[in-house]
């Protein structure tokens, strides 16, 4: 089986040979740079999986090594996790608007980075295009016949709440700002605010009922639907 490898950039010597320790420890491949410029030139020699990416880096901007990222067709869509000591709200949604998958700040659990590591690269596996059917606990969406079912009752939504719901759950886990929402789901129609963001929201989790409450909030940012295991 293939091992996933992940570019770590950071300039703390101890902190980066605690991440790349763990890592390997979890069955990862790491490849280990200090600055925004090792990093560009990593990637353009390893084909890698993840890249963990430290915002205040000696050289630059850990935002503008990933902008620099996004620019390149071939790297866009390797994920990122942020890893920092600035946990500013306005820092976090710097970060997930650039595009990043993650954000965690220092001082950091080993074990919970690797976890977050290990769901970011679950959720970025290859769909099964022929798969029209997503099942979630008690949730049932049927794509094909553009339905919704919880515990096998049918759940009556409007088409923009239907694809509201899919664009989330197809993204389990991952926060989804405002704006890509209104991007993703709305087109970014003129006519749409945040706040209609906000009331299909609530009108979603009141259709759904328990399963609803998998929609959280996450406060300045915006919205995800977990997928986490519930007991």
């Amino acid at each position: 089986m293939k091992k996933n490898k992940i570019l770590i950039v950071e300039d703390e010597p101890n902190i980066n040979r605690l991440i790349q320790y763990n890592l390997e420890k979890a069955g990862y491949l790491t490849v280990a740079t200090a600055t925004g410029d090792e990093a560009l030139k990593a990637l353009f020699l390893e084909a890698v999986d993840l890249i963990m990416l430290d915002v205040m880096l000696p050289d630059q901007d850990g935002f503008e090594v990933c902008k620099a990222i996004k620019k390149e067709s071939r790297l866009a869509s390797i994920p990122i996790i942020f890893l920092t000591a600035r946990g500013e709200e306005i820092d976090r949604i710097v970060g997930l608007e650039l595009g990043a998958e993650d954000y965690i700040v220092k001082p950091f659990s080993p074990r919970e980075m690797v976890l977050r590591v290990k769901t970011v690269l679950k959720r970025r596996q290859p769909e099964d295009d022929a798969k029209e059917i997503i099942e979630v606990d008690a949730l049932k969406i049927d794509i094909a016949r553009h339905k919704v079912f919880v515990k096998e009752k049918e759940v009556e939504l409007t088409s923009m709440e239907f694809k509201l719901l899919l664009t989330m759950v197809k993204r389990g886990g991952r926060v989804q700002t405002r704006d890509r929402l209104l991007n993703d789901v709305w087109d970014m129609n003129a006519d749409v605010t945040t706040r209609t963001i906000d009331t299909h929201i609530k009108c979603l989790r009141k259709k759904l009922g328990k399963i609803g409450d998998r929609i959280e909030t996450v406060r300045g940012v915006g919205y995800r639907f977990s997928d986490e295991d519930y007991d």
